[in-house]
């Protein structure tokens, strides 16, 4: 599944300095990739938004006709078979930066659920064929879930970023996104990398209240993380291969150090190998090309 960056304006291509390759486009741009993606055959788009204006409670996020709802329908007018999903956060559409709701200097966990439920439903009804909600709010995928069915969208899927570490590999996509916190930092809702036991924790109680893809954030530190939600659960894994792991290996091989197409490969066959169902990777394009060519 590849992941891409949709931004206001239209005819806009911006490279992504941190991410080579990698770039912020505007949605009249979309149709051509979706007709790309399709044909190289991947499992489909994750769509993350750059809002035009940006509020304390991230309003545009759960707008009709917000960036990524405009996004969806464009993607599904051009490709309708291509499967979309949607980044359910707050975090690229505050002006503080975090993925929730700020109150008295803190992210009030309760108060962001809400709104998180109204962003689910507003991607759902404007076509998304999977929310994503990647907040790691506790009790966010029972609120989206209750959400969405009194909309009537019971069979839109929640893939949720159930065990999402705060990590030191999302710096890229934070520029990308400009998403970064303008104050303090998500390790208060994000996990420790050093707890193992509280993954299985988190997805069993995402489970429990309803969500269908659980994902493992990031993938190459945690793959043994990966392996443990394998082996303990029947419900599809996904992996993200986030934009530090990406940037790591276009550094390494455009100064001669790595062979990219080698690498890459071995990397998206050690998170496979470890039990991923899913992998969204920003190598997507390339990964699919180079194998049809091995075809």
């Amino acid at each position: 599944m590849y992941p891409i960056f949709v931004q206001p304006g239209r005819d806009r291509r911006d490279e992504i300095a941190s991410m080579p390759g990698q770039f912020r486009l505007s949605s009249d741009l979309l149709p051509k990739l979706a007709r790309d993606i399709r044909q190289l055959g991947l499992g489909g788009l994750m769509l993350f938004g750059l809002p035009e204006h940006k509020d304390e409670v991230g309003s545009e996020a759960y707008r009709s006709d917000g960036i990524v709802q405009e996004a969806v329908q464009i993607i599904k007018d051009a490709v309708p078979e291509l499967l979309v999903a949607t980044d359910t956060c707050l975090d690229a559409y505050t002006t503080h930066g975090h993925c929730g709701i700020v109150r008295d200097g803190r992210v009030d966990n309760d108060a962001t659920l809400e709104y998180l439920a109204r962003v689910a439903v507003s991607q759902a009804l404007a076509g998304a064929d999977i929310v994503a909600p990647s907040d790691m709010m506790d009790g966010r995928v029972f609120a989206i879930r209750k959400a969405l069915d009194a909309e009537g969208k019971q069979d839109v899927p929640i893939m949720s970023y159930a065990a999402k570490y705060s990590s030191a590999f999302y710096g890229p996509f934070r520029e990308a996104a400009d998403c970064a916190p303008q104050f303090g930092d998500r390790r208060s809702y994000q996990m420790d990398p050093s707890n193992r036991r509280e993954a299985i924790r988190e997805i069993e109680l995402d489970l429990e209240e309803g969500a269908d893809i659980v994902m493992v954030k990031p993938a190459l530190p945690y793959l043994d993380i990966v392996r443990d939600v394998r082996a303990k659960f029947d419900a599809p894994v996904a992996a993200y291969n986030v934009s530090g792991e990406y940037a790591m290996l276009k550094a390494a091989a455009a100064n001669g150090w790595l062979d990219e197409r080698a690498s890459v490969l071995e990397t998206m066959t050690s998170i496979r190998r470890a039990g991923a169902d899913i992998i969204l990777t920003y190598h997507a394009p390339d990964v699919a090309m180079w194998l049809c060519d091995a075809s």
